[in-house]
């Protein structure tokens, strides 16, 4: 062997690999590294290589008793090199290096244990694909990729509750998560701290971008994928969820010249693509839409997006301040987060812009209590603040599977529908809607900031008003038969 591997490139070109394959790494200089293989003309398993390390490859011809000694030198392998069936290429139509293209499945009709059935026969490039393919082709949210002690396991978040779909041999644990790292651009000899990254993907004629977390546990890293395909985003504020008199209500705040409309709830509860589609209503030529966010999640026609770099001091509060400098007539802020962003919003709010921003509270009346507790001043607050709208997503009956009988309020709260429907897996879910409570500031709520009420003072005025609570609209949904019992209790409060 002519030179040191690093460990990292052992760990993506396992022994398992090698010996299957009849090709080992022999040395790594620069971008380049030079690999021996008993079929040097062997074009899909140099370009399986090539994506699977990144790197470019120099290849020399090497007999079996040739690897054999290096498979020795470099895992302590067996010196014998055992029978091995072909090997498994890489899926065709992979984009070139350095940028993944998931590409068709063999058969639309595979069955859902399909993944699970051919991983023991995949390489990791592979495997790797296929886990992206099934979830993007799922309309899953994220993938998680966990280690443990005994096992490695997949999971896919299908309309916001996880499931595992794989758990792939534990001895491929540092190939896959390394070749994540690789296509995320990371630091695969990292593993001590957190990292994040991007991947694009490539499907079909869609270009769909991934955003990936790492995070160091007691068994190995866990790796979670955020899948943000920006043609599953529902851009149309009709078809969110909103009954039709909040939904006037929301049309009539937004379409104010001025003012600050605030969205709330917990993360995961659908406020960025409230706001999105706001936004994409809202959007014109006449207009000039500046966005800071942390981090962007769909790139918008037509606006001007802006991302939180912390590293560098650009935070929500520093790109407020330079936002007001570019003659802006909206203004999104992804979240307010302190006393600083809060004033600075609310004051762009009151000079002739209209602010769309987010916060993280249970309910509507909350999020007013919650500028105050900040800081704020109350006459600030009610003079800028248009409405509060708070949010959550409730799982959608299947419609391929639904029985005829209208859901009542009568339905258990444990009473899950089940179904051998290929459409949702058998869950009898599928697809998510928004539940709303929406909140105008009236002159009588205004009344109650200024003299600093309770969120719970509030909330009794908003609703002798008029506005329907999470939990009311929830219920309406249900007597709709668009959603069950069971997700108006895990989702809304009583």
């Amino acid at each position: 062997m002519e030179g040191k591997i690093p460990p990292a490139i052992l760990e993506v070109l396992s022994a398992e690999f090698a010996r299957r394959h009849k090709v080992v790494p022999l040395q790594l200089t620069d971008d380049i590294l030079k690999v021996g293989l008993c079929q040097i003309d062997n074009e899909q398993l140099l370009s399986d290589l090539e994506f699977l390390t990144g790197k470019h490859l120099e290849a020399v011809h090497l007999s079996e008793e040739e690897i054999s000694k290096v498979l020795q030198d470099l895992y302590g392998a067996d010196s014998s090199l055992t029978p091995s069936p072909p090997a498994e290429p890489c899926p065709a139509g992979l984009a070139e290096r350095g940028e993944f293209q998931v590409v068709e499945k063999a058969s639309e009709h595979a069955k859902d244990d399909k993944l699970r059935q051919e991983s023991d026969e995949l390489s990791v490039v592979a495997l790797v694909n296929q886990i992206i393919t099934e979830a993007i082709d799922s309309h899953a949210s994220d993938i998680h990729i966990e280690a443990y002690e005994q096992h490695f396991r997949v999971r896919y978040r299908l309309d916001g509750v996880l499931q595992e779909v794989l758990q792939p041999p534990l001895e491929r644990k540092a190939a896959i998560i390394s070749r994540l790292k690789i296509m995320a651009d990371l630091d695969i000899a990292e593993k001590r701290r957190p990292q994040d990254g991007r991947i694009r993907v490539k499907r079909g004629s869609r270009i769909i971008d991934i955003r990936v977390s790492t995070l160091p546990t007691d068994f190995g890293e866990k790796v979670v994928l955020r899948i943000l395909d920006k043609s599953q985003l529902n851009l149309d504020l009709e078809k969110l969820g909103f009954e039709d008199e909040a939904l006037r209500s929301f049309k009539q705040a937004i379409g104010s010249p001025h003012g600050m409309i605030l969205v709330t709830g917990p993360t995961g509860s659908g406020k960025t693509t409230t706001l999105y589609a706001t936004l994409n209503y809202l959007n014109s030529p006449e207009l000039n839409i500046l966005t800071i966010e942390d981090p962007i999640e769909y790139n918008l026609d037509g606006i001007n997006q802006s991302q939180v770099k912390s590293d560098i001091g650009y935070t929500f509060a520093k790109a407020l301040r330079s936002f007001l400098r570019q003659d802006p007539d909206i203004i999104m802020v992804g979240e307010i987060r302190d006393q600083e962003t809060a004033e600075i919003a609310v004051r762009a709010a009151l000079t002739g812009h209209l602010v769309l921003s987010t916060l993280h509270t249970n309910d509507a009346p909350s999020a007013l209590t919650r500028l105050l507790d900040m800081g704020l001043e109350p006459f600030l607050i009610s003079s800028s603040v248009k409405i509060v709208i708070a949010q959550r997503l409730v799982r959608k009956i299947c419609d391929y599977c639904k029985t005829a009988n209208q859901p009542t309020l009568n339905i258990p709260a444990s009473d899950t529908p089940t179904s051998d429907c290929e459409r949702c897996k058998g869950t009898g879910y599928s697809g998510r809607i928004a539940i709303f409570e929406v909140m105008p500031i009236s002159p009588s709520l205004a009344e109650l900031i200024n003299r600093r009420a309770t969120a719970h003072e509030i909330k009794e005025q908003a609703i002798r008003e008029g506005m329907r609570t999470l939990r009311e609209n929830a219920i309406l949904k249900l007597k709709q038969g668009i959603t069950t019992m069971k997700e108006v209790l895990r989702e809304t409060e009583g």
